[in-house]
């Protein structure tokens, strides 16, 4: 019966609730001037979503994440759900980052305006230089982000390869990186699909990839190797989530 119910609500939750919570969203952000409370509100969505359509949130390994200082959370990507499920499970505030693109579409752009989303240039050239450049400089001032190192979401599940993107904005600000797996969110929500079914979305941390050693850069290709088998380890403890 509870498959059933999700089958039947999941294509009018998920739109109407986006369109409930991000004019809210919008305008808590003009209001306070400040992305956290937009993110609370975020959270709030996320929650009233997964209470409805039946679907849990578990976690682990989150006592690693460090408190003291902004960090750069990488994480597998296999679902749309993964968004919702990170705004649950996650115990600290944070930035998504995205194409810079999607800040045109209308009511999703001003909502992730309106939280401080780090936009991202992925045209090449001097303009994604310089978005870099901002983005690190922003979460150089204390802003955790999160990216999805695969760049798109997994179309079977599996770990994808990671590309260089975000670690050259890992390197850029200094910041650790925090590997994050996600589980059981392609059962819940497969990519392409309409159909979406109640479950158990488990979201586990590892230990900080750190970007300087002994006071120096570490190499990007190394950070990018390192916080790969993070997550692949992560996701194989995870694998009967």
């Amino acid at each position: 019966m509870r498959r059933f119910t999700t089958f039947i609500l999941f294509p009018v939750v998920l739109p109407l609730s986006f369109l409930i919570f991000a004019p809210v969203a919008v305008l808590a952000g003009r209001i306070s001037g400040s992305g956290a409370v937009v993110h609370r509100v975020a959270r709030a969505w996320a929650r009233t979503v997964f209470a409805i359509l039946g679907i849990r949130v578990k976690t682990s390994g989150l006592d690693k994440v460090p408190t003291d200082t902004p960090v750069i959370f990488a994480c597998n990507h296999a679902s749309q759900m993964d968004i919702l499920a990170l705004y649950i499970a996650l115990p600290v505030e944070f930035r998504f980052v995205v194409k810079e693109e999607l800040f045109r579409i209308p009511v999703l752009g001003w909502a992730m305006l309106a939280a401080g989303y780090v936009p991202i240039n992925r045209s090449g050239g001097k303009a994604a230089v310089r978005s870099l450049q901002k983005a690190a400089r922003r979460i150089r001032e204390g802003a955790s982000v999160v990216i999805f190192p695969e760049g798109t979401r997994s179309a079977d599940g599996s770990l994808g390869r990671f590309k260089p993107g975000g670690f050259m904005l890992a390197s850029k600000s200094g910041c650790p990186i925090v590997p994050v797996a996600i589980s059981g969110s392609h059962r819940v929500l497969p990519k392409g699909s309409m159909t979406c079914r109640p479950g158990r979305i488990c979201v586990r941390a590892g230990m900080p990839v750190m970007t300087r050693q002994k006071g120096k850069a570490v190499k990007r290709d190394q950070l990018v190797r390192e916080t790969w088998e993070a997550v692949r380890k992560l996701l194989a403890i995870e694998r009967n989530c």
